[in-house]
């Protein structure tokens, strides 16, 4: 499989940057959470499909209902990104619930009190 090129990348980016504009001042669904970010927008190469990796601040069930909220404002969102790149194909969207930055927080605490245990057994 090739590396990322350059138009594909800028593709990525533009997708993610619409995006990202939709979910926070267009989409009106209470069950979206105003603390989500758009992580990664993965186009494939045909433009048939996009993969929206989203992160929402808070518990699981604000997380769950977050993506029921966007699974479900997914036409809206779509016609919207058609309206404003100007693109052969406008990709069918799949959002998936990106856990990245949870697990980094969580690892960066493990690290935390490991730390803090050699330093008080010293």
């Amino acid at each position: 499989m090739r590396g990322n090129n350059p138009k594909r990348a800028r593709t990525n980016s533009d997708v993610q940057r619409v995006i990202s504009h939709i979910i926070e001042f267009e989409i009106k669904d209470p069950r979206v959470s105003s603390l989500v970010s758009v992580v990664k927008c993965d186009v494939t190469n045909d433009l048939k499909e996009c993969k929206c990796y989203i992160s929402v601040l808070g518990d699981e069930e604000a997380g769950k209902s977050t993506l029921d909220g966007l699974n479900s404002a997914k036409g809206f969102v779509r016609k919207r990104l058609a309206e404003s790149l100007n693109m052969r194909y406008t990709p069918e969207i799949t959002f998936v619930h990106d856990r990245s930055i949870e697990y980094g927080v969580m690892m960066s605490k493990k690290i935390d009190d490991i730390m803090k245990g050699e330093s008080d057994g010293e």
